[in-house]
């Protein structure tokens, strides 16, 4: 005669991979949601015009007024 019933899943081994699955789920979205956050980072970085680059390095004390002006009027008659 087999004594398995129901209650061996629960307290037996079975809990073991119940956690493990639910460990694996977290982790899983979890990786997305770092993922989705990184991507959305650098896709904003590289969609900077080259006006705002420009802008931004002035800003920044990297260009004269003169380097700023010559580069501004280069970008906009291209």
């Amino acid at each position: 005669m087999n004594n398995f019933n129901n209650n061996d899943w629960l307290f037996g081994w079975g809990w073991l991979i119940w956690i493990g699955f639910v460990f694996l789920m977290f982790s899983s979205f979890g990786s997305w949601g770092y993922t989705y956050r990184a991507h959305r980072r650098v896709d904003s970085l590289s969609n900077n015009s080259a006006l705002a680059i420009l802008n931004e390095r002035y800003a920044r004390g990297e260009l004269t007024r003169e380097q700023f002006l010559l580069l501004k009027s280069d970008l906009i008659s291209a």
